[in-house]
């Protein structure tokens, strides 16, 4: 379904495009973008189509990246290191979730929620701050490029903790809910 088509001269005007500008792109007349924004024909399917992909290609290109929001400094803990160690971490950072690494590549994460879980389960007989992170891991966080648009990032916040932002292999960066927030502001 297509969006209400006054949205056309809103969304052009945004983007500070002109009908001729916007017709261009779109493979249609400039005159037939000043008919349609006055209202004064039945348009086609395809050719409002068209307009509209091209006003939805130049809002993505403008769309904030992951690199922009990222929080750079991702601090994780390793496979073997004690769960107590990961609530210290979480404490002094005010984090919620860690990816775990095994060396610099993600292995899985640990949330506060987990911890939390395990503790009121009460596994084990070791106590669970002395136990290593391994145990009590999840899966990896999932993981974007630096280009990746905040709209795919707040997608799969939904799901997720926390998305980790790699660039050519190696994790430049960590997003999490509180960081796609402070963009809005």
């Amino acid at each position: 379904m297509l969006p209400g088509l006054e949205t056309i001269a809103i969304r052009r005007r945004t983007q500070g495009l002109t009908q001729t500008q916007l017709a261009n792109l779109a493979g249609v007349s400039q005159s037939y973008i000043a008919k349609l924004e006055a209202n004064k024909i039945e348009p086609s399917y395809a050719k409002v189509k068209s307009i509209l992909e091209a006003l939805e290609g130049l809002e993505r290109g403008r769309e904030a990246k992951a690199k922009d929001i990222m929080t750079g400094a991702v601090i994780g803990v390793q496979r073997d290191d004690p769960v107590h160690r990961v609530v210290a971490l979480m404490d002094e950072y005010g984090f919620s979730q860690v990816p775990v690494l095994e060396g610099d590549r993600p292995v899985g994460s640990i949330t506060e929620r987990t911890i939390i879980d395990r503790m009121v389960r009460g596994e084990g007989e070791e106590p669970i701050g002395e136990r290593p992170v391994s145990d009590l891991m999840e899966d990896p966080f999932p993981q974007v490029g630096e280009e990746a648009p905040i709209s795919l990032i707040a997608n799969m916040l939904r799901v997720y903790p926390a998305v980790l932002v790699n660039n050519k292999a190696k994790t430049t960066g960590i997003v999490t809910k509180a960081d796609l927030l402070k963009a809005l502001t």
